[in-house]
């Protein structure tokens, strides 16, 4: 045992003396570097013999090494005072945080000392503690042991299939609506107009009646992503016609928008489809959710505009309805607002369920900036981005009067577009060959969801009077090559040139000009 103990202590001052050796010579080296009485009997030995070159360069030199000094300093002070400021915003932030808890326990001390008030008013009443207040058109109920027959006396009775029979409505809107379509008689559509044929009439509706300027390929982008999914996202700069571009769409149509201003407190459904008050036994009804429901009384086009949707995180309010979407038959396609049913609720409320119909799209704006959420690929990859980057140049368009299209004629004109002008064998097979590229270089997959949307999105483009290279060019550089912004582009500048070359080569040169310039622009940014 004594051995080990010396050979331990002998191992450990070896270990230690290496440790002060690195800090000795750490500090030789410091007062070397700074030893100012050295440098001077350096001088005083060589400058005897200087020319007057020498003294100029010798000059020179000691100002070129006391201006590295200066900046090393100089720098090393920066860093603290960095350093000072960074602790300095944590220790902000604590503070911040700790007067955010310091509201809430007051809130909560609050919230109880106003349950205390209300127990002592229903002591008051001569009401049993164990009950709850509640309050439905002015009639007083039960809760706790006596909330079933507080229940009962506010909503009426359970029959044998669990409908709660009462008086009450809980649904104001969308009665509203029932009792509007009872005499509803649908306009008379035009279902002779082409794809094509859209595209003019609107873009010149647009013009002649509402000085809005689009190109042509902007709308015939927007059309195809109708025919490819249900949600749509119009991005680009501000002023370009995001907002404009739906709701003139609704006016040339004939049916208006439903507008959904986003704010930045949204964070969940509720904000987008309302709520069941449970004290006034009445449900908080949205616009978004009224138009859902008349739109399954119509055969018209309906758009619902989610203006600036992601100045609130979009997978917080709209989650449900990105799930409800991607579910491969649109039979299920159903959104729950209540759990129980009543007597009096909608004709088209089927047990406490909305059926979201197929005649609807949703189209959200979406800004780039500092007051906005980043939109995330789960978002990008359900719905169609079309960018809007460019202000709309003036032309003349003769004067063209609103329409009334159809959905079923729309939906027609899709169906027949697919079957007319699929994706050519000889794109499929580049493509193919570009997704095994990509894959290999970049490890970036393009995934079938995707290639599902370029097959819908690209015929009905055709149809439109777009040529199929321009489509499937658009779709690439709009969902597929936007991943790439996820990786480490600096250390991918070659493998982007050679995807360059690779388009060029694969599908001709000056041919996929959205695809080449997207990528380019990915160079020079990263």
């Amino acid at each position: 045992m004594s051995v080990f103990l010396k050979w331990f202590f002998v191992f450990i001052s070896e270990m230690l003396n290496g440790f002060a050796i690195i800090f000795i010579g750490i500090g030789k080296g410091i007062k070397q570097i700074f030893n100012i009485k050295k440098y001077i009997e350096i001088f005083k030995t060589y400058s005897p013999e200087f020319g007057a070159a020498g003294w100029i360069l010798a000059v020179l030199a000691i100002v070129i090494v006391a201006a590295i000094f200066f900046l090393i300093g100089f720098m090393i002070v920066l860093a603290v005072r960095k350093y000072i400021r960074f602790r300095h915003s944590i220790v902000s932030n604590e503070d911040l945080l700790e007067e955010i808890a310091s509201l809430q326990r007051q809130v909560l001390k609050m919230t109880k000392e106003k349950d205390e008030i209300m127990a002592m008013k229903v002591a008051q009443m001569g009401i049993p503690s164990s009950g709850a207040l509640s309050l439905a058109d002015g009639t007083l109920s039960l809760g706790g042991e006596g909330a079933e027959e507080g229940a009962a006396s506010a909503e009426g009775k359970l029959d044998g299939d669990g409908v709660v029979q009462t008086f009450e409505h809980r649904f104001s809107k969308l009665l509203e609506v029932d009792n509007f379509y009872k005499t509803y008689t649908p306009p008379e559509y035009n279902n002779d107009i082409t794809l094509e044929g859209i595209c003019e009439a609107y873009r010149n509706f647009a013009c002649s009646r509402m000085r809005l300027f689009y190109d042509i390929k902007t709308i015939r982008l927007f059309i195809a992503g109708m025919a490819s999914t249900k949600l749509i996202i119009l991005q680009g700069i501000s002023g370009t016609g995001k907002t404009s571009l739906p709701y003139s769409f609704g006016k040339f149509l004939q049916i208006d928008t439903t507008i959904a201003s986003v704010q930045p407190s949204w964070r969940d459904r509720t904000e987008l489809f309302g709520y069941f008050n449970e004290f006034t036994k009445n449900f908080n009804e949205t616009e978004v959710l009224k138009r859902i429901y008349s739109s399954n009384y119509n055969d018209d086009v309906n758009f619902i505009l989610l203006d600036e949707m992601n100045i609130a995180r979009i997978e917080y309010y709209f989650a449900e309805m990105l799930s409800i979407l991607e579910m491969p038959n649109a039979d299920e396609w159903e959104l729950d607002i209540v759990p129980n049913v009543w007597s009096t609720d909608p004709v088209k409320l089927d047990r406490g369920k909305i059926v979201i119909p197929q005649n609807i799209w949703y189209i959200g704006t979406a800004n780039n900036d500092d007051s906005t959420y980043a939109i995330s690929d789960k978002v990008y990859d359900r719905a169609q981005p079309i960018n809007l980057d460019a202000k709309g140049v003036a032309f003349d368009a003769p004067d063209t009067p609103p329409m009334n299209l159809s959905f079923s004629h729309l939906d027609q004109l899709f169906h027949e577009a697919w079957d007319k002008y699929p994706i050519s064998q000889e794109n499929l097979k580049k493509i193919q060959q570009l997704d095994l590229w990509v894959i290999e270089k970049l490890r970036v997959a393009f995934g079938n969801r995707i290639l599902k949307q370029m097959g819908l999105f690209v015929p009905v483009y055709v149809a439109c009077g777009g040529d199929e290279l321009d489509g499937i060019d658009y779709v690439l550089a709009t969902k597929i090559f936007r991943k790439f912004e996820s990786l480490n582009l600096a250390m991918l500048r070659e493998e982007l040139r050679e995807l360059v070359v690779y388009m060029n080569k694969s599908f001709g040169k000056n041919k996929m000009n959205e695809s080449i310039a997207y990528l380019e622009r990915l160079q020079k940014l990263f």
